[in-house]
């Protein structure tokens, strides 16, 4: 019985995280770039690059930046 409740969590588990990536939509990815230094338009065109990268199933490289308070 043991055995069957923790193989049924698995599959559970296995089949509800499925392999899915979310992507920036457009508002997003202006609002991220308003709050860059650099120019917003180079930011705005280098992550809808990166989003259509993301989607045709190429891998990209994320940096991660601080949090800051």
């Amino acid at each position: 019985m043991k055995l069957a409740l923790s193989l049924s969590m698995f599959f559970l588990a296995y089949f509800s995280f499925s392999n899915e990536t979310f992507s920036l939509t457009d508002y997003q990815i202006k609002r991220f770039c308003t709050k860059e230094k650099r120019v917003v338009s180079s930011c705005i065109k280098n992550l809808q690059e990166k989003r259509s990268d993301l989607q045709k199933g190429k891998f990209i490289e994320i940096p991660v930046k601080p949090y800051k308070r």
